[in-house]
């Protein structure tokens, strides 16, 4: 049975018949791919979970059926596949799909041209050159001949060709579980990701060097057929970015305090003021900085407003289109 198009009247993005999609579906034309903005999503693990939250935060609404790894959006001419975050970023350069999500990490290792249209605040952390504690290490100059495991051979090469002692030193690539190569006589370091550290104090392990910092991004093709859907939804994530950033205060206060409250609370444009029964107060409502929202309540407290409620914002445009 074939899928409802979506497909808003109007919008005439298409893929070019060029492009073969069998093989990300075997009924493409039934489902009618060719209309539809292909966004790639991680198919496992932690950051998986995230951009699910993300997707749904941005009003995709659609159903993934079992052991298929792709999904068809409902609401919008969008169709979700799901790859492994390291497979994303070449897919999305080649212009298989048209933009998805993936870490800044997976971008530089496979050194590919993508565009990076906003980093999302999450999967952050560290690309390191780990060693045995033991072995007291300091710099990524005392490991210049060593045997080193990593999942992300080109930037650690990358990285020892910097130090002068690529040739001498031998490089491995483990898929997973790099962790445990030092602890089985397989390497005399490692270079893998760091978040919190607990695996890496698990294993004995510590920080040498760090290769770089990461975060999960939003990825698009700069040939993308579908420029438009991308703008659209690349506002939908930035807006979903921007409210955590901000809270909704709201407060009542005495007219001959208006002027000061407001300069405390300016919001983006300017806040909303509303009177109230008794004539010598009014209702104010502002947005402000999520990291500013104690201090701005403890000024307004000190200034007599009363009634002080702050609220969470799921959703925002904080400007118009174009600006």
């Amino acid at each position: 049975m074939s899928e409802p198009s979506s497909t808003p009247v109007g919008l005439k993005e298409r893929r070019p018949s060029s492009q073969n999609l069998t093989g990300l579906h075997p009924d493409a034309a039934t489902f009618e791919l060719r209309d539809k903005l292909l966004f790639a999503v991680p198919k496992k693990g932690r950051l998986s979970e995230q951009c699910v939250e993300l997707l749904e935060k941005i009003g995709l609404k659609y159903r993934r059926k079992p052991r298929l790894d792709i999904a068809f959006c409902t609401n919008m001419p969008v169709a979700l596949v799901f790859l492994p975050a390291a497979d994303i970023p070449r897919y999305v350069a080649n212009s298989s799909v048209d933009m998805g999500i993936t870490g800044e990490d997976m971008i530089a290792e496979k050194n590919v041209e993508v565009q990076i249209e906003v980093k999302l605040g999450f999967g952050k952390c560290r690309l390191c050159l780990q060693a045995p504690v033991s072995k007291e290490y300091t710099s990524g100059e005392d490991l210049i001949g060593s045997r080193v495991v990593t999942s992300f051979p080109n930037l650690t090469k990358k990285y020892f060709v910097e130090k002068g002692g690529v040739t001498e030193t031998k490089i491995t690539y483990l898929s997973g579980s790099v962790e445990v190569a030092c602890g089985l006589g397989l390497a005399d370091a490692i270079v893998d990701l760091v978040e919190s550290g607990d695996t890496m104090v698990a294993h004995n392990l510590c920080v040498v060097d760090t290769l770089l910092t990461t975060e999960a991004v939003l990825v698009s093709n700069k040939n993308t057929s579908f420029p438009k859907m991308v703008q659209k939804l690349n506002r939908r994530v930035q807006g979903v970015i921007a409210a955590k950033q901000y809270r909704m205060i709201t407060y009542n206060v005495k007219k001959d305090m208006l002027e000061a409250a407001v300069a405390l609370t300016p919001g983006q444009t300017a806040p909303t003021v509303q009177p109230l029964v008794d004539p010598q107060w009014v209702a104010v409502q502002s947005m402000v900085k999520t990291s500013q929202i104690h201090d701005m309540m403890d000024k307004l407290s000190e200034m007599g407003a009363t009634a002080i409620l702050t609220t969470e914002i799921s959703n925002t445009r904080l400007f118009a289109d174009g600006q």
